[in-house]
């Protein structure tokens, strides 16, 4: 299942469980798989910064000059 998908059904999950009319098996199953789901898209998140990069530069070969993006609110 790809990010979109699976923050679509995260949600779908939050608004089922904020109605409350779930019986509480049904209620543990849906959390549980909340938290499966959260934790697979924070993951793919994590990767996706990690492979974002800011063009510092094109040298006179043309070839990119990058470096590690860090966000404005980083400290490092």
């Amino acid at each position: 299942m790809d990010f979109e998908k699976k923050l679509s059904r995260l949600e779908e999950i939050v608004q089922r469980m904020e109605k409350g009319d779930s019986s509480l098996e049904d209620s543990l199953k849906l959390f549980e798989e909340g938290i499966k789901l959260s934790r697979e898209c924070q993951s793919q998140l994590t990767k996706a910064e990690a492979q974002v990069k800011k063009l510092i530069a094109i040298d006179d070969s043309g070839k990119a000059t990058t470096e590690p993006f860090h966000g404005e609110d980083s400290e490092s």
